[in-house]
């Protein structure tokens, strides 16, 4: 343990180095913020200063005090961990920034140490330590998310909705469980059980989503609860047209790009979501992230999901074409076949009657009974008895063939 003026002269050294790297690109602001963390965790001293923002991109002390609460948690994924944390982040950072930095540390840590979960019988020995101590809901609130982000992680939906409802922690955080993370845990962990109707969570999602105080990560949780939800009437829909409000909002960020291009696969639109998608790895290219192996691997499957159906879509509509083609040539040839069956029982009706009527005509000449006018008119009568007897059948089967109207 250094002692009292070594330590003095560390944190000296760490602000010298992050007041120096206020301005600097992404780059070069990562890399001395990265240093800084190393530093104080191999000192064993938590960093100092004050935190105003939940900025990675600009403020150099906020990505400094995640590097090294990063490499805490990797040491030791633990609720101990997360208290430690959680008072931390209640003496050193603004009131303004203070919910986004604990949701940030929260869920991106339980992500990220999601493979060590503690037991029950752990995490209510923790929450029974905080009993009566000042700021108690802040305190479990950080411990509640950090465990909910595990199990989010793990899609244990029926554990993640049983932690936020019943359990000690959840009892100890008390009126904090209304906050917009929460509700959004919830309606996670509800959109993905069997257990819960989807109406419960829409509710929660309403809720979460509709809140003033709505953050960036509770939008992105309720995107994720919904992707993953059990599948059901108009998900697809509703994704889609909360994935673009959230684009809107967020031009810039690839998770919201990733989750528009998820809505439009499931909306069979697969050549917006393939747009989409791309635009989503070309983003998570420029950005990066400490995770960023581990979502480049997730959008590359998801595109390769989309490509496989995009090209069954197609390999389907030119069947369908096929099949379609195929019932006109069907039809035209039962049409042609009908035809042919009509003329030709038309055509025996015209040949019998004209067999008929030369046969007859032959024994009413061979009688020589009759006078010339008799035979004419025995002939006559024959004739049109003969051509009635034609039309009659010709008639008949037109009125039996004839394509009935489709209704």
């Amino acid at each position: 343990m250094d002692t009292p003026a070594v330590q003095e002269q560390v944190h000296e050294q760490i602000g010298v180095r992050l007041a120096a790297a206020v301005g600097a690109d992404a780059a070069d602001l990562g890399r001395l913020a990265e240093e800084a963390a190393l530093r104080l965790h191999e000192s064993g001293q938590e960093p100092d200063f004050e935190v105003r923002s939940a900025d990675f991109t600009t403020d150099p002390y906020f990505v400094c005090a995640d590097r090294y609460w990063r490499r805490r948690f990797s040491d030791s994924p633990s609720s101990d961990t997360a208290l430690a944390c959680a008072r931390w982040i209640a003496a050193h950072t603004t009131a303004g920034c203070r919910s986004a930095v604990r949701e940030q540390w929260t869920l991106g840590n339980g992500f990220i140490n999601r493979s060590h979960m503690e037991t029950r019988e752990q995490l209510d020995e923790a929450a029974r330590s905080l009993v009566g101590v000042p700021g108690a809901t802040d305190l479990a609130l950080t411990l509640l998310l950090y465990h909910a982000g595990k199990l989010r992680a793990n899609f244990a939906f029926d554990d993640l909705n049983a932690f936020l409802t019943t359990s000690a922690l959840a009892n100890v955080a008390g009126p904090r469980l209304n906050e917009p993370v929460v509700l959004a845990l919830r309606s996670f962990a509800a959109f993905g059980s069997r257990a819960l109707t989807t109406e419960h969570a829409r509710d929660l999602l309403d809720r979460a989503w509709t809140a003033p105080s709505r953050s960036r990560h509770v939008v992105d949780v309720c995107l994720n609860g919904l992707a993953f939800s059990v599948p059901f009437e108009g998900q697809g829909e509703l994704l889609r047209r909360l994935a673009q409000e959230a684009v809107d909002s967020h031009p810039d960020n690839h998770m919201f790009r990733f989750r528009l291009a998820a809505a439009h696969h499931l909306c069979a639109d697969h050549d917006e979501a393939l747009s989409h998608v791309d635009a989503a790895l070309a983003m998570l290219a420029r950005h990066g992230t400490f995770s960023r192996e581990l979502l480049l691997e997730q959008y590359l499957v998801k595109r390769e999901a989309i490509q496989e159906a995009r090209l069954r879509a197609a390999r389907e509509a030119e069947h369908e074409a096929r099949w379609r083609r195929q019932d006109a040539a069907n039809a035209d040839l039962e049409r042609a076949m009908q035809r042919s069956s009509v003329r030709a029982v038309e055509l025996v009706a015209v040949f019998t009657s004209a067999i008929a009527f030369a046969v007859g005509s032959l024994q009413v000449t061979l009688s020589g009974n009759l006078t010339l006018r008799e035979r004419l008119w025995l002939l006559t009568a024959l004739g049109a008895g003969l051509t009635v007897f034609a039309l009659l059948i010709v008639g008949g089967t037109w009125l039996i063939t004839r394509r009935q109207p489709r209704r």
